[in-house]
């Protein structure tokens, strides 16, 4: 992987004098920026050699300026550039161009630019190619959340069952920060090699291994009246955890797999199957068994139930409605 790659020269002391770090994904841009920071530099140096800027606050001939200067009492210098997607033209500037084509090997300079991309066909990229690290990253999908959330365990030693995982995607969402806090936390008092269970998330973040959403989902697709509502009853008690619409958004992820799932030419492969879908292979037989329950009829009247809470739930045509009597309402009607 491109971005392991360029982790595991920084931390063997390979640098290059250009990293551009780009993309949808910001977590990632700060994880490459910071480990720059905080790793080249010894403390002692940083006062000479470290300089930290704004997009907001600078244009590109001074941070060129501060990129041409030589480094003291050192081997390097340091040059971040924070936000750099405020810095209009960025790509367009002849003055920047014309320093990738000759870096100065003793300066490390790095562009933040998040929430953007550059056109990887222009002369622009091509020289950031060509002078340094150009590194362009796209925001992960919910469906590469649970292995995600796998391989990040496993690199720190520990092992984590399916369920678990899919019961930490599901309960986190995409923030690749908050996944990352939540398992800090998780991890401060579990034994190394240990394998995270659904009772260490419980205990140690919070979430409830029999009251969660991917619970909810497990109780729809059984048709489980009795734990759907339960489920429900707990949610409303937590609402700015789970709000209705959020709920909703899960709900329908979930049916929209198991629509998918019933047009799929070759249902016997699970991982092809699981790739179609976006689910891990090991949860392909639970959408199997779901899918003899809920036929494309059905989940077409699913599909405009959900539509019609989602605008009760906003308030539109209809006065507010609590969020757990909505709920109530709209497991009611899914499940009868």
């Amino acid at each position: 992987m491109e971005l392991e790659n360029i982790i595991n020269k920084i931390n063997k002391r390979i640098y290059s004098p250009v990293y551009f770090l780009a993309g949808e994904e910001p977590y990632f841009i700060d994880k490459v920026s910071k480990l720059i920071e905080s790793t080249v530099l010894d403390e002692s140096e940083r006062d000479f050699n470290l300089n930290v800027v704004y997009g907001r606050d600078i244009a590109i001939d001074q941070v060129l300026a501060f990129a041409k200067e030589y480094p003291v009492f050192g081997a390097y210098r340091v040059v971040i550039v924070r936000e750099a997607q405020h810095i209009r033209g960025i790509d367009k500037n002849d003055y920047l161009k014309s320093y990738l084509k000759k870096p100065v090997e003793s300066t490390i300079l790095v562009f933040d630019y998040k929430y953007k991309k550059i056109d990887r066909r222009t002369e622009f990229a091509k020289l950031l190619k060509k002078a340094g690290v150009f590194l362009q990253l796209e925001k992960k999908r919910d469906y590469e959340i649970p292995d995600y959330i796998e391989k990040n365990l496993y690199s720190k030693g520990f092992r984590i069952s399916p369920e678990t995982k899919m019961l930490l995607a599901e309960s986190l969402g995409t923030d690749l920060s908050k996944i990352e806090n939540e398992i800090q936390k998780l991890l401060l008092n579990v034994k190394p090699g240990s394998e995270i269970t659904p009772t260490l998330v419980e205990e140690n973040i919070g979430i409830s291994k029999d009251y969660n959403i991917f619970e909810l989902q497990k109780a729809l697709a059984g048709k489980d009246v009795v734990k759907a509502n339960k489920i429900i009853n707990y949610f409303s008690t937590n609402p700015k955890e789970f709000s209705v619409i959020w709920q909703l958004i899960m709900i329908h992820n979930y049916f929209r797999k198991l629509f998918h799932y019933h047009f799929l030419k070759n249902k016997l492969d699970n991982n092809r199957v699981a790739a179609e879908i976006g689910v891990s292979p090991y949860f392909v037989k639970d959408y199997r068994l779901a899918a003899l329950k809920y036929h494309p009829k059905k989940l077409r009247q699913v599909f405009a139930l959900l539509r019609e809470y989602d605008q009760k739930a906003k308030g539109v045509e209809s006065a507010p409605i609590p969020g757990g009597q909505l709920m109530k309402e709209l497991i009611f009607k899914i499940l009868h």
